[in-house]
């Protein structure tokens, strides 16, 4: 993928998790330092995995002031304009939605350029898309999305296998990443509206 295209993946994908971590916070009560933090964690954490894994340290969010800008945006908007983004249906998961779908297929082709093969570009695809909002619910003290909800690692692995299998035929990688993203978006979306979850044990708490 171009440069340009990347930058755009990248930078929405920011804005829509820096929402998402905006929403929680501001729904635990938090104060305007504790949105900011929230907004920066949830949009940069799985990017920063992604780097640091793949060795390109330092990470890139860290090192360019325009993610820093658009998460803050992102987090003063929501803190002073709540009532207004809560007004959309089901906020945090629809933004935390097109976070995954966009993160997902970044991290694929991010591990793909740097020589990964497919095995190791699903796996950073998925952490990469699954990161942000890992952080976002440890940091309020919640069990993490991906570990008790609808399909969410199983979204972010459909759309990082479907640039996987696109650059495995070679095919046009904007047009790929464009369909990876569309299918982990899709898979969340219905998972979410119709309860799709893998299975849970039956097993009682603690005690």
């Amino acid at each position: 993928m171009t440069s340009t295209f990347i930058a755009i993946i990248d930078f929405v994908g920011t804005f829509a998790f820096a929402i998402s971590g905006a929403l929680v916070a501001v729904r635990h009560r938090l104060d305007l330092f504790g949105v900011l933090v929230l907004a920066f964690a949830a949009a940069t954490a799985g990017g920063i995995v992604r780097d640091v894994l793949l060795g390109a340290t330092p990470p890139v969010s860290v090192l360019d002031w325009r993610y820093l800008a658009i998460s803050s945006a992102a987090g003063l908007l929501t803190f002073y304009r709540h009532e207004r983004v809560e007004r959309m249906r089901n906020p945090v998961q629809l933004s935390d939605a097109v976070g995954l779908s966009l993160f997902a297929v970044l991290g694929a082709d991010k591990a793909l350029e740097a020589g990964l093969g497919p095995t190791g570009a699903i796996m950073l695809g998925i952490l990469s898309g699954v990161g942000g909002g890992i952080v976002r619910d440890v940091l309020v003290a919640q069990v993490p999305s991906v570990l008790q909800r609808e399909l969410y690692a199983i979204a972010a692995f459909a759309g990082a296998t479907v640039v996987v299998v696109g650059d495995a035929l070679d095919l046009p990688p904007a047009p790929v990443a464009v369909g990876g993203a569309a299918a982990c978006f899709v898979l969340r979306w219905l998972a979410i509206r119709r309860g799709w979850r893998l299975p849970v044990s039956r097993g009682g708490g603690p005690g």
